[in-house]
C-alpha cells in the first residue's frame, strides 16, 4: 500500500498536461532543428497556440509576421508558451516554404488525420485560425487571432 500511495501523486502531478497536448498532436512534433518531442516542447506551457494557416493564403501572410512579433517578444521576455502550425498547405513543399518563415513548432504535414481531426475539434471553418489552449489542454478562446491583433505586444498574456 505504501509504495501504492507514493508512487501515484507523482504520476498525477503533471501527467495530465503532458498527455493532453500529446493526445492531440502525437509523441513527436517539427521544430526548426529536427523532431521534438511533443512532451518536452509543450509540458511546460502556461499556454499554447494552434495556428491553422497555409502558404497560399493572403491573409495568413498577413498575420503571420504579426503573430511572429509576439511570439519572439513573449519568448524574449521569458513567458512559458509556444505554437504550433497546423498546415493547410497543399504539399510538403509549400509547408516546409511557409514553416521556414516561422519561429515555432509545427504538426508534421505528413500527419494529415490528426490535422482533420484537430480542424473538426475546434470547428476551423477558415484560415487563418488560431486557438489558444490552456496548459491542460482546455480551450481558452478559438479567437486567439483577434486576442493577437489587439495584444501584439503580449503585455496582457496569458489573455
Amino acid at each position: 500500500k505504501e509504495q501504492h500511495k507514493t508512487s501515484k501523486p507523482q504520476t498525477t502531478h503533471q501527467q495530465p498536461t503532458m498527455s493532453a497536448f500529446e493526445a492531440k498532436l502525437g509523441a513527436t512534433l517539427k521544430g526548426k532543428n529536427g523532431d521534438v518531442s511533443t512532451k518536452d516542447a509543450l509540458g511546460d506551457c502556461d499556454l499554447v497556440g494552434f495556428y491553422f494557416s497555409a502558404h497560399w493564403c493572403p491573409p495568413c501572410r498577413g498575420f503571420t509576421p504579426v503573430l511572429a512579433e509576439t511570439y519572439n517578444k513573449l519568448k524574449a521576455s521569458g513567458k512559458k508558451f509556444e505554437i504550433v502550425f497546423i498546415s493547410s498547405d497543399q504539399d510538403e513543399s509549400a509547408f516546409n516554404s511557409y514553416h521556414g518563415e516561422q519561429p515555432w513548432l509545427a504538426l508534421p504535414f505528413a500527419d494529415r488525420a490528426t490535422k482533420d481531426k484537430l480542424s473538426k475539434e475546434f470547428g476551423v471553418r477558415g484560415i487563418p485560425t488560431f486557438v489558444l489552449l490552456n496548459k491542460d489542454g482546455s480551450v481558452k478562446t478559438t479567437e486567439g487571432r483577434g486576442v493577437i491583433s489587439n495584444d501584439t505586444s503580449g503585455e496582457k498574456f496569458p489573455w
